[in-house]
């Protein structure tokens, strides 16, 4: 053994560090993944702040912690916050985990770490598992440049004005979805972005019945007409290739369909015309008229 491992010993052994909040990566389906340092932080720390005690219990007591835990969650992290600090003040190490995966993404740990900080504290990363970055590197599509949006809101307005954006991103973007929500997203999609918008499903990232799904839109849709959304679900959306700079606006295209029928042009026919000159989808275009229509 040279003198790097012996140097790599000694810092295992010395962690954790008292008045230290560590960040640490779970498994998101496959038990193996935990790292021997997480493995070793999660059995020495004073305290461990997680989701769900249930759930992150019995990853405990497959690596044999003892370690205490303490429910941390978006329904409590304002109470739970001084209590943790005072954790810390007191020279305790606290580690921090999510029910799967990297703590801190699209979860309250942003507003522990903040808060730590703010208070002179040292955070440190035990890097693991994250399903963005897994479903990402497997997609295909490109990975230099991208974008994450977990969760979209569940405000339809939010939500409207979300979804408008991605679809105009350049971006590869990566968004979280649960298999109820999943179809109904994948219809605003296409008709946003388009049947042929390049997209690649992952499902149970690293566990038993993983599997990735599609090349477009329209793939995956027809796929999940079929088979029923079952699992955890992350989407990854290829980017618009359209210069949306020189687009015009969408009331202006609106101006222009509305014109076309008014002159008597059947609607379906006045749509496919303004969406070959302007870019537009014609779903979208078709979306518009029915809502007209309807009020």
């Amino acid at each position: 053994m040279d003198l790097t491992d012996n140097h790599h010993l000694k810092q295992e052994r010395s962690e954790p560090c008292p008045g230290t909040l560590y960040l640490v990566g779970t498994p998101i389906g496959n038990l193996g993944d935990l790292s021997p340092r997480a493995k070793h932080i999660l059995k020495n720390v004073s305290l461990i702040a997680c989701e769900d005690t249930r759930r992150s219990g019995n990853l405990l007591k497959k690596i044999d912690s003892k370690a205490p835990l303490l429910s941390y969650h978006k329904h409590n992290f304002k109470s739970r916050q001084s209590r943790l600090l005072d954790e810390l003040k007191n020279n305790g190490s606290i580690a921090l985990i999510s029910d799967a995966g990297l703590p801190g993404i699209n979860d309250p740990g942003e507003e522990l770490v903040n808060a730590a900080r703010s208070n002179s504290f040292e955070v440190i990363c035990i890097p693991g598992p994250c399903a963005a970055i897994t479903a990402l590197v497997i997609s295909g599509l490109p990975s230099e440049r991208f974008c994450f949006e977990g969760f979209l809101p569940k405000k339809q307005s939010l939500r409207k004005r979300r979804l408008e954006d991605i679809s105009k991103e350049h971006r590869t973007t990566v968004i979280y979805v649960s298999p109820h929500q999943l179809i109904k997203l994948l219809e605003e999609l296409s008709i946003l972005c388009g049947e042929n918008r390049p997209i690649q499903i992952a499902r149970e990232l690293t566990k038993r019945y993983e599997e990735s799904i599609g090349s477009t839109i329209e793939e995956v849709i027809e796929y999940f007409s079929i088979n029923k959304p079952k699992g955890e679900f992350t989407l990854v959306l290829g980017g618009s290739k359209k210069n949306e700079e020189s687009k015009i606006s969408e009331s202006e295209v609106l101006n222009k369909l509305n014109s076309l029928i008014k002159q008597g042009e059947k609607s379906n026919i006045a749509a496919i015309k303004i969406s070959k000159e302007t870019g537009y989808e014609k779903k979208w275009l078709y979306s518009k008229l029915h809502k007209k229509l309807d009020k």
